[in-house]
């Protein structure tokens, strides 16, 4: 398995953030082939956090690509600062 983590900082209205990206998102993050899982965490303090887990590299580095268009196109005004992304293979599990 191969996740990615995305950490948004900033962020303007956490709640709407959530309902977009619950809505909007998540079935973007379904249609990506090996698709594992997929969450959306409010750290709190303007902080927010998502993991996509997909069976290899390709889909999470698609979920990368995914996720910059959808904030782009659906989140600017609420996710202004450009998100920290870290990405590798799932060497434990549970």
């Amino acid at each position: 398995m191969y996740a990615a983590v995305r950490r948004y900082e900033g962020v303007t209205d956490p709640a709407e953030a959530g309902r977009l990206v619950n809505e909007r998102f998540v079935p973007l993050m379904r249609q990506v082939p090996g698709f594992v899982a997929y969450y959306w965490v409010d750290a709190g303090n303007g902080v927010m956090v998502s993991t996509s887990v997909f069976q290899d590299q390709a889909g999470a580095e698609e979920s990368v690509l995914r996720a910059a268009n959808f904030v782009r196109d659906n989140l600017a005004s609420l996710l202004p600062t450009p998100p920290q992304v870290m990405a590798g293979t799932v060497v434990a599990s549970a």
